[in-house]
């Protein structure tokens, strides 16, 4: 699964992105011409989880596998507000419909040698002018769409009468200024739309770039509900996530060693780097979750969406377990660990289950598959 990390330009992105890989990435004061041949960044970063630490020092494996995220570090948008040449956004917009979500990183920072391209700090201000730009990226899309398909009728070309209905919908709400993550489509509308990846309903998480001495302030936690307020008064969507972070000391701990990196944060009286709750949070505003399978020679923590039955999450193990799946003898990690950490214990007490092939995986699930082939 793949996040895109985007945003203002001057925002942090590439600081937050460092902070997250780990990587020493070049950062800027000054905007990156979107002109200019750059390639995006992508860095594979692992899920902090746990109960994968646990169950690691339980079984003492060879080999212990984290569950990952992949985030991509490209330019920033340019605001129409600022009087920048929007035509340049789609470049950075092409790059973000090919990731399943977004982090948006707004500047919260002050910083007189960085110039802010609206002008100053104002998080709740950079947000909705992002949010506008996206539904004017999904405007331009559409009206693009509906030009195609009156110029195809024209010629004679019979077009899907639903698509059309359904791109005029998307037109006269983004026409009003809406986000189509507000509108409410049907299930077949919703199939239809799957293809054209329109920005508008892409999940976001919003990312506060902050000052070190804003750490904890209430004047952040007043950004936060201002964010969350816009997004609350804007439509019935859900509103997204809003952490504050700051990138700077972020980026500092990510290059640091574990023990030097948890005597920074003691000193800083953090419980642990914002970039692991970041990562958890992305993991769940994808809608994943992690079931595991364990041994001496691995513990791992595997990838499914929320809703994936038993017989579907053996195939991301191996085919051959989903074609020949029997049973999935399942427990889950709170019974794992109240029974002494020991699946004979378990087994004892009754809370080792055998499912079936539509069993909805959960969360935390310890799993060996039964499969014949």
């Amino acid at each position: 699964m793949k996040l895109a990390i985007t945003g203002f330009s001057n925002s942090g992105k590439t600081t937050v992105f460092n902070a997250l890989t780990g990587l020493d990435l070049e950062t800027t004061a000054y905007p990156t011409s979107i002109s200019a041949e750059v390639e995006p960044h992508v860095g594979i970063v692992k899920i902090p989880d746990d109960r994968v630490d646990k169950l690691s020092s339980i079984y003492e494996p060879k080999k212990t596998t984290y569950a990952t995220v992949e985030y991509i570090d490209y330019l920033g948008i340019t605001s129409a507000a600022a009087g920048g040449d929007v035509s340049q956004n789609t470049k950075v917009f092409n790059l973000i419909k090919d990731a399943d979500a977004v982090v948006h990183v707004v500047r919260a920072f002050d910083d007189e040698a960085v110039m802010h391209p609206l002008g100053d700090v104002r998080p709740v201000r950079d947000v909705t002018s992002f949010e506008a730009e996206l539904i004017l990226g999904d405007l331009e899309f559409v009206e693009k769409r509906l030009e195609k398909i009156a110029d195809q009728e024209k010629r004679g070309k019979k077009q899907d009468e639903e698509d059309k209905k359904l791109l005029l919908k998307c037109k006269s709400a983004l026409d009003e200024e809406k986000s189509l993550r507000n509108i409410e489509f049907s299930d077949e509308e919703k199939r239809l739309m799957l293809p054209y990846q329109f920005l508008s309903t892409m999940p976001e998480i919003i990312v506060l770039n902050i000052n070190e001495n804003d750490l904890n302030s209430d004047k952040v936690k007043e950004y936060q509900h201002e964010i969350e307020a816009y997004f609350r008064h804007t439509g019935e969507g859900a509103v997204p996530p809003v952490l504050a972070l700051c990138g700077k000391i972020e980026m500092e701990i990510a290059q640091l060693q574990q023990d030097e990196a948890k005597a920074f944060l003691d000193d800083l009286g953090i419980d642990e780097p914002a970039m692991h709750k970041l990562c958890r949070v992305s993991y769940d505003a994808l809608g994943l979750l992690s079931f595991f399978t364990v041994g001496q020679d691995e513990v791992k923590a595997w990838t499914i969406k929320k809703g994936t039955v038993a017989q579907q999450a053996a195939g991301k193990i191996h085919s051959d377990i989903e074609r020949g799946f029997i049973r999935a003898e399942t427990v889950s990690f709170d019974d794992f660990t109240s029974s002494g950490e020991n699946m004979l214990s378990v087994r004892e007490k009754g809370l080792a289950r055998l499912e079936g092939k539509t069993y909805p995986v959960q969360d935390g699930d310890i799993i060996n598959f039964k499969f014949n082939v």
